[in-house]
């Protein structure tokens, strides 16, 4: 207590000068000797979360930037501002299925911070509330789910405040009650599927729910759990130290499915690389003690993704075609080089994704701005258009086990998501009837202008850039300008309906998404440009578009505001150790700040396939140019920065984000103050809205008073 009167009695005295009185941060220097090239790293004992002296110092940050941010005003009305734009949406669904004659869905009613779980006779349109998961703790929350085939059980896996390791529980939709099964530690994002008879689940289990272990992400176990059963009980299907012929690797997630005809398992050798090594076995082989598994697909070959029909084999490959095709082979005896194009490579877009109903495959085919969709016909390879409106168009199957009903998704930056129903033999999608969010916006494009242009960056490439700004405004650089752009995995940036963005938009805003290299706007070469060696042009590309929005008088460097956020982190570390002068302030939100030290975290040998390892000294000199961290340097005059970590963050370690504050609270020559912003409760991130725009209100907040904003700045 004593601490915190300290900070803020300093805080008051130096709210308005050069200088802030930041916690003190001591410096022990740890020398690093990468292939002959040393390194001092002074914040290396920040890397010890257990520490009591790193967590007293996490906590002080925490709250110097407290009450720092308090001062600023007209945070709450930013904060309503974004509860306002979700309202306009009314209700917001979730994970969508339907079994039998019913949905069973997820949804958050307006007004409502959390989603609950809902089912709707699809004769009657009558809604039942199944599960409230606050009823069992307050902020916990449903992360993901999955209905049997007879709709008798529900699998619920349920989040703590918006945590990554979860608990798999199971509801019986007969009596509603949770019944004793009880499986975790489980990743959020991994696979969980009901057998065909309903009385067993198959999982991911991970080797330890500890977030600071660094064998969170290590050693996973694909697993058959007997509903009513002991879960020490359970049969380990895949895994690297039961199943050594499999050459699984520690940081490989070995991810199981079925097929829809339940004729197969297929187990995947995840990571953060796409191209995964693939499995596959009949469905009778549950029954064995061990899975006899037959490789399908190396990593080598370039296939992202599979869907199996009896014995047909779709592939969506992008082995010399950048774009991506979709073939097709037999699963008995799969030839690659000789295998049947369905959907041949496209000039001018990238084959997206593949999904699946009964009797119909779906492809995505988009330029990172808008995405169309396309259907198969499985048995006569027939292809045609399914004709939605335009804009950003996704879709997922509703059961395809059983039928060939799918859920469309469209969405553009200014026009909020619209839910369609489709089904190949019935006609044309048609708005949902019953999964519609009724929604009340404005027309906000009689309020704001959509440019999609291209800028030359460093060397001479084109890079999509998105503008969106207000229709009245002055082009004379006087307007703030918001910038963002992510550029890893292949990941395309595409347009979508953000409630905070709109937000910023109602204060004047200029809003500019970077579409730079390292995602997947315009295929896999675009990725390919942007990873490892190629990764400065994932930064550079930003940076040119940063340019782009300065001569042409969108805004000013005292006015722009850059973001990035996770993988991002390296993007916007980078721009403003590169060009401190471009930015007014910085926000880097739960990022990838500290390259070279994050394959000593549990995700980090993830990341290896897409920035490299140190075990490799080519791959080491690239880490150490991603490195942001070490580029700060002494007297430079550095934007404002706001940067943002979650202390249960399992992805990007909390003390990444905190030793880049430390670097630039010390180093700094600019005056513009550096916050860290600690989440206790969150993760990576959170589900919780009132959470995430309290979040928001306060960042934006920041954001807008350091670009002299009139409406936040601090009465004196």
């Amino acid at each position: 207590m004593k601490l915190k009167l300290l900070f803020t009695g300093l805080i008051c005295c130096q709210f308005f000068s050069a200088q802030y009185n930041y916690p003190a941060t001591p410096e022990h220097p740890v020398v690093d000797d990468y292939f002959g090239t040393k390194m001092t790293d002074n914040y290396r004992w920040l890397e010890d979360l257990k520490s009591p002296a790193v967590q007293s110092w996490f906590k002080a940050e925490s709250d110097f930037s407290n009450t720092i941010i308090d001062k600023i005003p007209h945070r709450e009305d930013l904060f309503k501002q974004m509860k306002d734009i979700q309202n306009m949406s009314g209700d917001s669904f979730g994970v969508i299925i339907q079994r039998q004659n019913s949905y069973f869905y997820t949804k958050t009613k307006k007004g409502e911070n959390l989603s609950k779980l809902y089912s709707k006779d699809i004769s009657t349109g009558k809604e039942v509330l199944i599960f409230d998961p606050e009823k069992i703790k307050k902020g916990t929350q449903i992360t993901n789910f999955t209905v049997d085939l007879k709709a008798q059980k529900i699998a619920l896996l349920l989040s703590k405040s918006g945590g990554e390791i979860c608990e798999l529980k199971i509801l019986d939709l007969n009596t509603k009650k949770l019944l004793n099964d009880s499986i975790d530690p489980i990743w959020s994002e991994f696979n969980f599927e009901f057998t065909q008879d309903g009385k067993s689940i198959i999982y991911t289990k991970m080797s330890t729910g500890d977030p600071n272990s660094n064998m969170l992400l290590k050693d996973m176990k694909a697993m058959l759990h007997k509903i009513g059963t002991d879960v020490k009980n359970d049969k380990i299907l895949a895994s690297r130290v039961d199943y050594p012929e499999l050459n699984a690797l520690t940081e490989q997630f070995t991810s199981i499915t079925f097929s829809d005809d339940y004729k197969y398992i297929i187990l995947r050798l995840s990571s953060v690389k796409s191209e995964s090594p693939i499995f596959v076995a009949p469905y009778s082989e549950l029954k064995n003690k061990k899975i006899n598994w037959k490789q399908i697909v190396k990593a080598s070959d370039d296939i992202t993704d599979i869907y199996i029909s009896d014995d047909k084999l779709f592939l969506l490959t992008h082995k010399d075609a950048p774009n991506y095709k979709i073939t097709l082979t037999s699963l008995a005896n799969p030839d690659f080089i000789n295998a049947k194009v369905v959907v041949p490579e496209s000039k001018d877009a990238v084959i997206i994704a593949i999904h699946t109903s009964k009797n119909y495959l779906y492809y995505s085919l988009g330029n990172g701005i808008t995405r169309d969709k396309y259907q198969v016909n499985i048995k006569t390879l027939d292809t045609k258009k399914v004709p939605l409106p335009s804009g950003v168009n996704s879709s997922l199957s509703l059961n395809p086990h059983e039928n060939d009903n799918i859920y469309c998704e469209n969405v553009n930056w200014l026009t909020p998501l619209t839910i369609y129903d489709y089904n190949p033999e019935k006609g044309a999608p048609v708005k949902s009837k019953y999964l519609s969010s009724d929604g009340n916006y404005p027309d906000y494009n009689k309020l704001y202008t959509v440019k999609e242009i291209e800028v030359k960056s460093h060397d001479g490439v084109m890079v999509p850039l998105s503008i969106i700004y207000p229709k009245n405004m002055k082009m004379d650089g006087s307007s703030p300008a918001y910038i963002t752009g992510y550029g890893g995995y292949g990941i395309s940036y595409e347009p979508r309906f953000s409630q905070r963005l709109t937000a910023l938009l109602e204060q004047g805003v200029v809003i500019a998404i970077a579409h730079v290299r390292g995602g997947g706007e315009k295929g896999e070469n675009w990725h390919k440009t942007g990873m490892k060696a190629n990764k400065p042009n994932t930064w550079k590309d930003f940076i040119a578009c940063s340019e782009y929005l300065v001569a042409q008088k969108y805004t000013s460097p005292s006015k722009l505001i850059g973001n990035g956020v996770s993988m991002g982190g390296v993007l916007i570390g980078r721009a403003i150790t590169e060009r401190p002068d471009l930015f007014a302030v910085a926000i880097a939100e739960v990022g990838m700040t500290n390259a070279l030290r994050s394959e000593t975290t549990a995700n980090g040998p993830n990341q290896i396939p897409e920035v490299g390892t140190l075990k490799n000294e080519e791959d080491t000199k690239n880490l150490m140019e991603m490195d942001a961290q070490s580029k700060v340097k002494k007297g430079v005059k550095y934007p404002a920065v706001i940067i943002r970590t979650g202390m249960n963050d399992s992805r990007i370690t909390p003390w990444e984000p905190g030793k880049f504050a430390a670097i630039l609270q010390k180093n700094s020559g600019s005056g513009k103050p550096v916050l860290l912003y600690v989440n206790y409760e969150n993760g990576h991130f959170t589900s919780d809205k009132d959470v995430v725009f309290h979040e928001y209100s306060d960042i934006y907040a920041f954001a807008l008073w350091q670009v002299g904003h009139p409406k936040f700045q601090p009465v004196k």
